[in-house]
């Protein structure tokens, strides 16, 4: 039997390309000479025991964490850049990335979308970039 680690790594794997923007390896060894227990956390609970549920597939589960982080505003912008690499990675296009970004409007108004939208246009731009030096 797996443990909630290697569940989550296992999980944490399918959502990332590790050659195509940020991505949560990048995070978690940043943070290992403060806080390396975050990573541990992350792996363990957020993708061993949430992203592992099976009852959503990536591509709405990673949707569901954009509108999440989209409506947490400006402060949660680094983790949107790392979130719309791991949404990319699950199948979403840009365009279903960016119009669910609209679809916000409503609710969390135009500045915190425009700026989420920003962020998205970065991380296209980035991977556009890797894309053609591969």
């Amino acid at each position: 039997m797996k443990t909630r680690y290697e569940k989550g790594i296992e999980t944490l794997r399918d959502y990332t390309n590790e050659e195509k923007g940020t991505n949560h390896f990048e995070l978690m060894k940043g943070l290992e000479d403060i806080a390396p227990d975050i990573g541990k956390y992350i792996v363990e609970f957020a993708y061993g025991d949430i992203y592992s549920r099976s009852n959503l597939s990536n591509k709405h589960r990673a949707l569901t964490v954009l509108s999440s982080l989209v409506t947490q505003g400006a402060g949660s912008l680094p983790q949107l850049e790392l979130h719309i690499n791991t949404a990319l990675n699950a199948g979403l296009t840009e365009e279903e990335i960016v119009e669910a970004m609209i679809q916000l409007i409503p609710y969390v108004g135009f500045p915190t979308v425009i700026n989420a939208v920003k962020q998205a246009q970065h991380v296209f731009h980035e991977r556009s970039k890797e894309a053609a030096y591969a």
